[in-house]
């Protein structure tokens, strides 16, 4: 069972939310929150592994929560998925930096809503492909901020990881890593895991950021 949080500001927006996914197979939707201080206490005593986290919120918002959150050994196992009214909204990017696992828009299609819950909770790919490459965007047209030489884990990665990671960064899903690395979508799989363990990135939106500090991809190159 797929334990869900879902905060959000609005009680209309967060019934709905949560009466979709209570509807759904398989998740469950433990707890609500109107503001991120609210979520917050609600999240460290339910442990969920989801939170749907509104960006923009009273008080605490959804950003400092998502950081006090994600900084939390405790809560390691948990996930946040940003809610924005907007794809390109500015504090969606530092969301993601402060440890996010992607997002999605208020307006997405219910069907959507739920696979990404599972999709997330499964571990898999936590950002989809056209997200990415929207955050690369962002993130390339922001003044670099990259160290001055390559960073010491870059050269604790086979040529192999070093391709993978770069398709990690260009935005590719599994099975288009398999298909422009000439292997298999299981060994894109393993791969991609390996480079989480080694790098010690919560998620694939971690990797994303990883590569583009060191220069794996430039800017630009989406």
């Amino acid at each position: 069972m797929i334990r869900v949080v879902v905060a959000d500001d609005q009680a209309l927006v967060r019934s709905g939310f949560s009466m979709l996914l209570d509807s759904a197979a398989g998740i469950e939707v433990v707890g609500e929150a109107a503001d991120g201080g609210e979520a917050l206490e609600v999240v460290a005593h339910e442990r969920p592994d989801i939170v749907l986290m509104d960006i923009r919120m009273p008080q605490t918002d959804g950003l400092e929560a998502t950081r006090r959150i994600t900084a939390d050994p405790r809560l390691a196992d948990t996930k946040v998925l940003i809610l924005s009214t907007f794809d390109l909204d500015e504090y969606v990017f530092e969301a993601i930096r402060a440890g996010a696992s992607g997002f999605l828009l208020k307006d997405t299609l219910p069907a959507d809503l739920i696979a990404a819950v599972r999709v997330v909770a499964d571990g898999q790919a936590l950002l989809a492909p056209s997200v990415t490459r929207r955050l690369l965007e962002e993130f390339a047209e922001r003044p670099s901020q990259g160290p001055a030489a390559p960073p010491v884990w870059l050269d604790t990665l086979t040529t192999r990881e070093t391709e993978v990671l770069a398709a990690v960064a260009r935005g590719l899903s599994n099975i288009e890593i398999a298909d422009s690395l000439y292997m298999s979508p299981a060994t894109a799989k393993t791969h991609v895991s390996r480079l989480l363990r080694k790098l010690h990135a919560r998620d694939r939106a971690q990797l994303v950021m990883l590569a583009y500090e060191a220069g794996v991809v430039s800017p630009g190159v989406v």
